[in-house]
């Protein structure tokens, strides 16, 4: 370990799973920093007997996902791929994420993640109100901000889909996450529609996320699914035509850290749903830079309105952005804001980020080197000022 960073290093610990891939990527860029390993907090602790910190320690909270037990407590549920339960996730999850953060005001530890923008972003009602009230571009919603519609079933979705003139439209949980849940809905006139999901019943009418985007073209299968999924909350955004990369639909998640954005990702499907883990790709960051550039836009600009997402969430290190191309490449909306949106393995930062040759998490273990030896040197200068004006 070099002295500077001797000098000027947290002590880390990380509220996560310790098995899960997330905790090993995050401890691999500690590790490379030259640091020693981050504490590892177990959300099975948290969620038992409460967290505990060391005074001083700097605590990332990472995602509770992918542990079977872990989302038993939290969800009820007796498989970790039932869509049902989310609003019992969510009211679970963010009650144990104020204990982390009362836990660790006791000891004087600093929280990564503010347990307010926690609560915000895992709310795509509320985070997409937030977003619009600041001035980011996001689709249109009657579901979000002072005049939120309630979504209690199928007719309530009809008559918003009419009233505010949205043909094609999203339906999210609103505490759901990697697509789980999400329907893309699309009307052609009376008794006319399709929708896109990956949500299947099974023979006892449960609902579960499949690794499959299937159809359903019959108003009966549409409104039992959405009469299902009301219950936690529903969403819905006008869906967006979006620009297009080798005959696939094309988005993009932007890791944003620290304010700046540093990495991105083009995520292709023939799907409506771009997430990679149901069939989406990884499409050509290059391309998508020329043809903003040759559409007369700005990447650089387009980088800005990630930006202004994520200022929308002071207290957060990290926050990946979704950002939704237009048509023609030149206009951007930003779909959803994610506190967990860091996991993209081997992904090295943009060109001029500051985070050339890191990952997301090399490029977070660097934000908080440079804050620490910021915050040392204030020091240092106020400490040497008291010391000239004592003379």
């Amino acid at each position: 370990m070099s002295p500077s960073v001797s000098s000027a290093a947290p002590r880390l610990a990380v509220v996560g799973i310790p098995s899960n891939r997330r905790v090993g990527l995050f401890q691999e860029a500690v590790r490379a920093a030259g640091l020693p390993a981050a504490r590892v907090v177990p959300w099975m602790d948290v969620l038992r007997g409460g967290p505990s910190f060391l005074p001083g320690e700097t605590v990332r909270i990472e995602s509770p996902g992918e542990d079977a037990e872990v989302d038993r407590l939290l969800r009820g549920a007796d498989d970790p791929t039932r869509v049902e339960g989310s609003a019992l996730w969510y009211a679970r999850f963010t009650s144990a994420v104020r204990d982390i953060a009362r836990a660790a005001t006791t000891v004087g530890a600093v929280l990564l993640d503010g347990p307010r923008d926690i609560a915000v972003l895992f709310d795509k009602r509320l985070c997409h109100g937030v977003l619009d009230a600041a001035g980011v571009p996001v689709p249109d919603s009657p579901t979000s901000g002072p005049d939120a519609a309630p979504v209690r079933g199928w007719a309530d979705v009809r008559r918003l889909m009419a009233d505010h003139r949205m043909p094609r439209v999203f339906l999210k949980p609103a505490h759901g996450s990697s697509a789980s849940g999400v329907v893309a809905l699309e009307t052609a006139g009376p008794g006319r529609l399709r929708a896109s999901t990956s949500v299947e019943r099974d023979e006892e009418s449960r609902l579960f996320n499949s690794l499959r985007v299937r159809r359903l073209t019959t108003e009966h299968e549409v409104a039992a699914l959405v009469d299902a999924l009301a219950p936690d909350g529903l969403h819905i955004e006008r869906w967006l035509p979006k620009a297009s990369q080798g005959g696939r639909v094309a988005d993009l998640r932007v890791v944003v850290v620290a304010g700046r954005a540093t990495h991105a990702v083009v995520r292709t499907s023939r799907s409506p749903m771009t997430n990679l883990h149901l069939g989406g790709t990884r499409g050509d960051l290059n391309q998508v830079r020329a043809a903003v550039e040759d559409a007369g836009g700005s990447w650089r600009a387009a980088l800005a309105v990630c930006e202004e997402a994520a200022a929308c969430f002071p207290d957060t290190l990290c926050v990946g952005v979704d950002l939704l191309p237009a048509t023609g490449w030149r206009r951007f909306a930003v779909g959803e804001a994610n506190a967990f949106g860091d996991l993209l393995p081997r992904l090295t930062g943009l060109p001029g980020s500051g985070a050339e040759g890191l990952d997301t998490y090399g490029a977070q273990i660097a934000s908080l080197l440079d804050r620490a030896r910021n915050d040392r040197a204030r020091n240092d200068r106020a400490r040497n000022d008291r010391v000239t004006d004592a003379r």
